[in-house]
């Protein structure tokens, strides 16, 4: 136990100062809810199964119509499901909220509890939720396990449990006192921003050096031999649909760019104007960066950053209902032209297949203008799995968005029209995927979809030297894909 308390104490001292400066969505939820009890309680509440940076959002909403226990009792049932939606298992949280005013006056005389089997009583709280109100709202030793710290703990070899109660067991019996309250914060932040669930960052961990790293499986480093770009007659290529481009600054996301170092990085769904970025998302050191948003604001939008500056910049594809949902940005440079897209998703029951096949059609002729010119890549999140072996499970998807017998088949008249899937000249494997689904633990299990690609015309397909999924790389619920190009 001597030496684990050594090792524990060397890990949380390197810790402490590191995390302090991630920008993780942990950080911003400990920085709303302050020290005010309440606030504390039911932003835990609404956290349970849900993003941290949902959870900020959807709280400093709630808080504004409801800053203390009695104007959340003002609330009905149904105003607090619409301030707290999209919350995971909104209506029961909602349920929860609108019991806990009358609960808290039955168990505690109106005040927030601060004792464990006080907080246990109330509707919506467990041990976790608990134990984080003992120790950020009163200060009082407490420690409060979620997966995180099970997880890290485990793979410190500091305890062999599995289930985060069994930790929680463990941590009181042999944890220095010390460490208890800041056991949870630091080791959220910490798997948040680098001891990720999945391939962790341990080539930039501060704590690698005296982690046992049980059962830890650490991201790989794209192989530098495919993806540097030896000499100015190769370009490396990037694509990457991050989700919310200003949701994945908080992850890192100019590091990762600046880390990849491709002559020219797009990016799908941005989600943003230009006048919503910071300067430093605008303006990275040895890029141009020029964007396409949607009208429509938080919706769609596209970037490109690019280390050469281009001959022309096309913005769409002359079609206003496309082009106002900031679909396409084309750059034009002397050897090629690059069309970043985001192709339209057909929505369940295929809702939007009629806007999807139009703009499919729209976009092969914009295409085929372009290739008579000179080299034409397309590159983006095309939402659809061209062939069974792009998805998981294809016999349970035949008429779900994305794999539809529509969306298929353009893409074959797609390719057979001139055009080649990049990926599959290097790699005919199942199982290769670029876009998991956030729910069911999908990413861990492999279960997914590539619907993200590069394609070139195929009169220039000799010019390809590599392309690749970087499937390690985090942030988003899609992974970016690479393109090795042989300048002539």
């Amino acid at each position: 136990m001597q030496n684990d308390n050594a090792l524990i104490e060397i890990m949380i001292e390197r810790l402490i100062p590191e995390v302090a400066s991630y920008q993780v969505p942990v950080v911003d939820l400990i920085n709303l809810k302050k020290k005010d009890p309440y606030k504390i309680l039911v932003a835990t509440i609404l956290s349970s199964r849900t993003k941290d940076e949902t959870t900020t959002k959807v709280a400093a909403r709630l808080f504004k119509k409801a800053p203390c226990l009695n104007t959340l009792d003002s609330l009905t049932e149904k105003e607090i499901r619409n301030l707290i939606y999209p919350i995971g298992f909104y209506k029961t949280k909602a349920k929860h909220l609108k019991e806990l005013p009358k609960t808290i006056q039955q168990v505690n005389e109106g005040k927030i509890p601060d004792e464990l089997e006080t907080l246990l009583q109330l509707p919506g709280v467990g041990r976790k939720t608990a134990n984080l109100v003992l120790t950020e709202a009163f200060d009082k030793p407490a420690i409060c396990v979620d997966t995180h710290v099970h997880r890290i703990m485990n793979i410190w070899g500091y305890v062999k449990t599995n289930q985060p109660l069994e930790t929680e067991m463990e941590l009181r019996k042999k944890l220095p006192p010390q460490y208890w309250k800041i056991i949870n914060t630091t080791l959220v932040a910490f798997g948040q921003g680098t001891c990720k669930p999945v391939a962790p960052h341990c080539d930039r961990c501060v704590v690698s050096s005296d982690c046992p790293k049980m059962g830890v499986t650490p991201r790989k480093i794209p192989e530098r031999n495919k993806l540097e770009n030896k000499n100015k007659k190769e370009k490396l290529f990037i694509s990457w649909n991050v989700n919310g481009i200003r949701a994945i600054e908080k992850k890192g996301f100019i590091d990762i760019l600046k880390e990849l170092n491709a002559d020219i990085f797009t990016v799908q769904e941005t989600k943003a104007h230009p006048d919503q970025l910071s300067d430093k998302l605008k303006n990275i050191e040895g890029y141009y960066s020029y964007w396409a948003s949607a009208e429509k604001k938080g919706y769609s939008g596209l970037t490109t950053y690019t280390k050469e500056k281009p001959l022309n910049v096309i913005y769409g594809i002359g079609v206003e209902e496309f082009d106002k949902e900031g679909r396409v940005l084309t750059l034009e440079f002397p050897e090629f032209f690059l069309v970043n897209t985001y192709f339209p998703n057909a929505q369940p029951e295929l809702v939007r297949i009629d806007f999807k096949v139009r703009f499919n059609q729209t976009m092969s002729e914009f295409l085929n203008k372009l290739k008579r010119t000179k080299t034409t890549i397309l590159c983006g999140d095309l939402n659809v799995a061209h062939k069974p072996i792009d998805l998981k499970n294809p016999e349970n998807n035949e008429n779900n968005p994305g794999y539809s017998i529509q969306e298929r088949q353009w893409m074959d008249k797609f390719l057979q029209g001139g055009y080649t899937d990049t990926f599959r000249m290097f790699n005919q494997e199942p199982d290769q995927y670029t876009w998991w689904s956030y729910r069911y633990n999908a990413r861990s299990k492999n279960i997914g979809w590539r619907i993200d690609y590069f394609c070139i015309d195929k009169q220039s397909a000799h010019k390809v030297k590599h392309a690749d999924i970087l499937k390690d790389i985090m942030g988003s619920d899609h992974c970016p894909i690479t393109l090795l190009l042989k300048m002539e």
